[in-house]
């Protein structure tokens, strides 16, 4: 009885080291095109779901960072073409040439609300409707920037999930394999794990840029609200301090205003 227990426990060590060497052997040449050459129909269709949505999402976050660095540098160019100019009738002339800035659309709004209150001369009437009116253009340019980040953030939230469903499907196809098999070899494991671990990385790969992405544009869509705030605030203030001023200086109260600005330069 002895001889005959060890005999058949040194046929399961040889039999369970020939199981370890060959899917080593086996990694060592294929690598990682063996183990997606052995997933199943379900590992394949949730990689290329994933690959969709990483396509997708570099696609937005490209092009959402070439839209955002445009207009940063429109802006600077637009408050600096407004500090220089000294007539408003020639500023808002060149503001077309500026209008990825979204800083065009506040002061367009603004001079537009102004000048229905008082013709362009004297002190605004109400204030605050000026006020509103920054706030709704800056409201709406927000509201374009912030377009598909949306789906940035689907992204980034349902591809770990997508990744762990893929997962899911490999342990129970690694389980089915023991079941037919009825031993617990690492022939029988393997494939299943191999889909498992492979659509788990696949779903972080897709996440991480999402998250990255859509943190650093979130971040820039609020440095462009307080950029349109605070010109608000000051357009606004040039507009009372200019109409305050004595009437012996020509001009409307925003050209005023932009003469101070230039002379302040």
């Amino acid at each position: 009885m002895i001889a005959m227990s060890l005999l058949l426990l040194q046929d399961d060590l040889g039999s369970g080291a020939a199981a370890i060497a060959e899917p080593v052997h086996a990694a060592g040449q294929s690598g990682l095109g063996e183990m997606l050459h052995n997933s199943g129909p379900t590992a394949i269709s949730v990689l290329l779901l994933l690959a969709v949505m990483s396509v997708f999402s570099w696609t937005i976050m490209i092009g959402k960072f070439l839209q955002f660095r445009k207009a940063a540098e429109q802006n600077v160019k637009f408050l600096r073409q407004f500090r220089k100019s000294s007539r408003l009738s020639e500023m808002s002339t060149m503001a077309d040439q500026f209008r990825p800035s979204p800083l065009v659309a506040v002061f367009a709004e603004m001079v537009e609300e102004y000048g229905r209150q008082t013709a362009g001369r004297g002190m605004p009437r109400n204030s605050q409707a000026i006020e509103r009116a920054a706030n709704i253009a800056s409201s709406e340019e927000l509201t374009g920037l912030e377009s598909r980040l949306t789906w940035l953030a689907t992204i980034a939230a349902v591809a770990p999930f997508i990744g762990l469903l893929g997962t899911v499907m490999g342990i129970i196809d690694a389980f089915h394999g023991l079941g037919t098999q009825g031993a617990a070899t690492l022939r029988a494991v393997a494939p299943g794990i191999s889909e498992a671990l492979i659509t788990t990385a696949a779903g972080l790969v897709v996440a991480i840029p999402a998250v990255v992405g859509y943190n650093q544009l979130t971040a820039s869509i609020r440095q462009f609200g307080a950029r349109m705030d605070d010109f608000g605030r000051e357009l606004l203030n040039a507009i009372e301090n200019a109409a305050a001023m004595p009437p012996a200086r020509t001009g409307s109260p925003v050209e005023r205003a932009s003469e101070r600005f230039r002379a302040e330069e």
